[in-house]
């Protein structure tokens, strides 16, 4: 009964697929119905991505890819070679699964409003520039749909708050996508601090890498297979040049977007999405803030193309006394206390004082905190039971929210009195206009 249930939901996702126009498989591999190892259709998670870049590529659909309770349905990309790339990936994989070596059933779409319209789509990854992050989620929970995003979820507070609440109010579940927290070096540190093995702790300090600038660029002509209109969607309007966008036929080049603050916030936001996460796990304030901030650092001049800041040094106070410090270096967490530290230089390094922190293990009365082998997998767990993730859409935002509010004060050049709570600078109306969204393109908004 249950395997004909199985066949009946799978070939009634192909036909919906079909009238839809959508590619659906020629060929319906042996495991589709439940056979082999995999488990049946209707025990796997589908998943649709939107936005197929250098991260999609690489980390998130091969990700997804090797759990064998999820499949991978849908791409969508405003660049059409990257989306026929990621298809052809996909589709490979599986080919490579079957006895015969066939397998086509990876719709494609330039829209992610199309993607999103599939009801036969359980769940999407989000892996767009930052700008778009949030705009698409939103609409994805709206949709009916669990949510894994790109880090760093937001671009500003207000949107942060819209985010987390949004995602308490559809009752979807939504995986911040970092991966540290299955990183066994970082989750012994945040298990070390949690259970006080460190005594009390007063300093964690992280340390982030440098992102480079570039003068302005010369516009082009936009790519054939590039929709540069959609690509801009809520940004301000501005002349393509390639080294504003990605690199062209190119799926491992870093992307100029990532160091323009039309589009994003720079290494504070994008590498304190990892470390900063650790940070706050291990001392127990992932969400929740900080109640003081001082940052300073250099931006390059005005008029450069990559504009996000070129260092940094952000100190953040909260209300138990213990001092958060981000700063421009190698990557790295060091978390101190009154009984000793550990240092983790990024991936692995892992030194400590005294020693025999290294080789502590926890008891039967310690607490042990969850893990999961990576983020993907704690994704589609969080799906199945309907549970919160390891890394949620609060934690998220909380964590984001440093970045907006050191930027804040590096602009300003103060310090700024924090709310946590209520989310807002006290006595500051400046700083408070700060945090809000960006002026949005029509038809663009939350």
């Amino acid at each position: 009964m249950n395997q004909g249930k199985s066949r009946r939901q799978f070939l009634g996702r192909l036909a919906f697929a079909a009238a839809a126009g959508c590619t659906a498989p020629m060929f319906v591999p042996a495991t589709a119905l439940g056979a082999g190892d995999r488990p049946s259709a209707s025990n796997r998670i589908t998943i649709g991505f939107i936005g197929t870049g250098r991260q999609a590529i690489y980390a998130n659909i091969p990700g997804f890819l090797r759990e064998p309770d999820a499949q991978c349905v849908a791409v969508c990309d405003v660049d059409s070679w990257r989306m026929e790339l990621a298809r052809k990936n996909i589709e490979s994989y599986y080919a490579e699964k079957t006895a015969s070596g066939l397998y086509r059933g990876c719709a494609v779409f330039r829209d992610w409003r199309e993607l999103l319209n599939r009801k036969d789509i359980d769940a999407v990854m989000i892996s767009t520039p930052d700008h778009w992050h949030v705009l698409i989620a939103l609409a994805a929970l709206r949709a009916g749909k669990d949510v894994a995003c790109e880090k760093p979820l937001t671009r500003n507070i207000a949107e942060g708050r819209k985010l987390s609440d949004t995602v308490t109010a559809t009752r979807r579940v939504f995986r911040t996508d970092s991966e540290f927290r299955s990183n066994k070096s970082f989750y012994r540190v945040a298990q070390l601090a949690r259970n006080g093995k460190l005594g009390r702790l007063a300093r964690i300090i992280v340390g982030l890498p440098k992102d480079p600038t570039l003068p302005q660029q010369p516009a082009m002509p936009v790519p054939e297979e590039l929709d540069y209109e959609m690509w801009l969607g809520p940004a301000p309007a501005a002349p393509y040049t390639l080294q504003r966008v990605h690199p062209r036929h190119d799926a491992r080049g870093r992307p100029g977007w990532l160091c323009i603050r039309d589009y994003a916030d720079g290494m504070l936001a994008n590498w304190g999405a990892h470390l900063n996460d650790i940070a706050l796990w291990a001392a127990d304030l992932e969400h929740t803030g900080p109640v003081e901030i001082q940052a300073k650092g250099k931006y390059p001049p005005k008029e450069n193309l990559w504009n996000v800041f070129l260092e940094i040094e952000a100190e953040f106070k909260f209300a138990n006394g213990l001092q958060l410090i981000c700063k421009s270096d190698k990557p790295f967490l060091r978390i101190e206390g009154s009984e000793g530290w550990i240092q983790v230089k990024y991936p692995t390094e892992t030194e400590a004082e005294p020693e025999s922190l290294l080789k502590w293990q926890p008891g039967p009365n310690d607490l042990i905190l969850p893990y999961k082998s990576s983020e993907k997998r704690d994704f589609l767990d969080a799906v199945k039971a309907r549970t919160t993730p390891l890394y949620d859409a609060e934690a998220g935002h909380r964590n984001t929210s440093l970045s907006h509010l050191a930027l804040a004060s590096m602009e300003l050049g103060r310090k700024l009195k924090w709310d946590p709570s209520r989310e807002i600078v006290l006595n500051d109306e400046e700083a408070n206009r700060l945090l809000q969204p960006r002026p949005m393109r029509q038809p663009w908004k939350l």
